[in-house]
């Protein structure tokens, strides 16, 4: 006799895991390979420099320096903008519009000749790539409850750790191209790393147009059931959000001290940031004198140990609903490996653990640290304090190029550069703890 069939015992998936698990799916991957392509057309200058001073006699570590530093003062102007768009008007089209115009202002840092020329090049892509990161942490407040966003965010802001990891290998390849006497398209190899990495920002940029939902109720993935469980979860987040910050305007957060003295720890944790990463691989290749080849691979080594330590923050940010430290001691530990760098000079070993440890500190405090704007302020204010945050730290981009590539300019030594970006570190940790201990809990 055939026995009685048993009934499925396993829990099906509710609506709103359903929802959560197609949004991390259909948007974060995307998002991730798009923020890959935009911090590798920013920061591809590191390795791009090492060719381009044999044939540019007139650009040495003070042009470079400048150079890359006003890529940041143009990117300021249109942060508060750009996350204004995101929360008001369209993500799709704000995205699709920033990524077709830094790809084609990307191409153009290929056809410089003059500082001047590279200078006006450098501050245009600041202008072009404007508003696309905290425009995206907007973004994913539009889909995320509370208790996703730290990981969310985790994925992608790994695109930087991944971009690290790329990066090298491939623009260091681009930079060989022309080594050998053949020079496709007349180009040079610093050349092909500019214009080769172009190419894909405007790819994905037609694709984000097309394809990027900019909230639920546009999702033609999401079941009904799905999006409406989704959007009463992110309703009671918003809720509980408006319940534990209040109403705030958005000129009233931009004078909230607690908004300040967090954009003002993010000024000295990107100029710490953006100083030991566009100069590391010139450090590491005057002390050590190695070539290009066997360079590109050690600088995977950072780049991976950040990716880890990224994830493994994010993960643990939110299962322990936990901000505050999460973001003060990777800082600090950065800023420890950093004062200890210019001691290591003559240890290939030491030096290159160090610069993996500082690498790491620097990028594993970003997803607690950017969950905690939301504990200070919500709605349009929430996303116009993203916008002032990222415009206003991104300054230290400017400061900790220029200061790294002016005093070595001047000094022939990057060692007090050095200090200098350890000090900044260790400032952001004491900023984000100041901050945060006003909140008797962060969460």
């Amino acid at each position: 006799m055939a026995h009685d069939a048993q009934p499925n015992t396993r829990p099906l998936r509710s609506a709103l895991d359903r929802a959560r698990a197609k949004a991390y799916l259909r948007l974060l991957p995307l998002l991730f390979v798009s923020f890959v392509v935009a911090y590798i057309d920013r920061a591809n200058l590191a390795i791009a420099k090492l060719s381009m001073v044999k044939d540019l006699p007139a650009f040495d570590n003070a042009v470079f320096g400048l150079g890359g530093g006003l890529f940041f003062l143009g990117y300021v102007l249109l942060e508060v903008p750009g996350t204004l768009m995101v929360e008001r008007w369209s993500a799709r089209k704000w995205f699709g519009r920033i990524m077709i115009s830094w790809g084609l202002v990307a191409a153009l840092q290929a056809f410089v000749t003059q500082p001047w020329q590279f200078y006006v090049v450098r501050f245009a892509l600041g202008l072009a790539e404007a508003g696309f990161m905290p425009g995206v942490i907007v973004y994913l407040s539009h889909w995320f409850p509370p208790r996703d966003r730290a990981r969310a965010t985790s994925l992608f802001l790994m695109g930087t750790p991944v971009a690290q990891l790329i990066n090298p290998k491939i623009s260091g390849w681009l930079l060989t191209l022309s080594d050998h006497g053949h020079s496709p398209l007349g180009l040079l190899g610093w050349q092909w790393v500019y214009v080769g990495w172009s190419i894909p920002a405007v790819i994905l940029g037609i694709a984000v147009y097309r394809t990027l939902p900019d909230r639920p109720r546009d999702a033609r993935w999401l079941t009904e059931d799905e999006r409406n469980a989704l959007n009463a979860e992110l309703q009671a987040g918003r809720d509980a959000q408006l319940a534990h910050a209040g109403h705030m305007t958005m000129w009233q957060a931009f004078r909230n001290p607690r908004i300040l003295g967090i954009s003002l720890a993010y000024l000295f944790a990107i100029t710490a940031f953006y100083g030991i990463d566009l100069y590391t691989p010139s450090i590491l290749a005057r002390w050590y004198g190695m070539p290009m080849s066997s360079l590109t691979w050690f600088l995977v080594i950072p780049a991976a140990t950040s990716l880890v330590a990224q994830l493994l923050a994010g993960w643990s940010s939110d299962r322990l609903a936990e901000r505050k430290w999460h973001a003060v001691v990777p800082l600090f530990i950065a800023g420890i490996a950093l004062a200890f760098i210019p001691i290591s000079r003559g240890s290939f070993t030491i030096t290159l653990v160090l610069f993996a440890v500082a690498t790491a500190g620097m990028k594993a405090y970003l997803p607690a640290f950017w969950c905690l704007p939301s504990l200070f302020v919500s709605g349009v204010a929430a996303a116009a304090s993203a916008g002032f945050i990222n415009s206003f730290g991104n300054l230290g981009g400017f400061l900790g190029s220029f200061v790294l590539g002016g005093w070595e300019a001047r000094t022939g030594s990057f060692n007090s550069g050095i200090y200098f970006i350890a000090l900044c570190a260790a400032l952001a940790a004491a900023g984000v703890f100041l901050v945060a201990a006003k909140r008797k809990q962060l969460s």
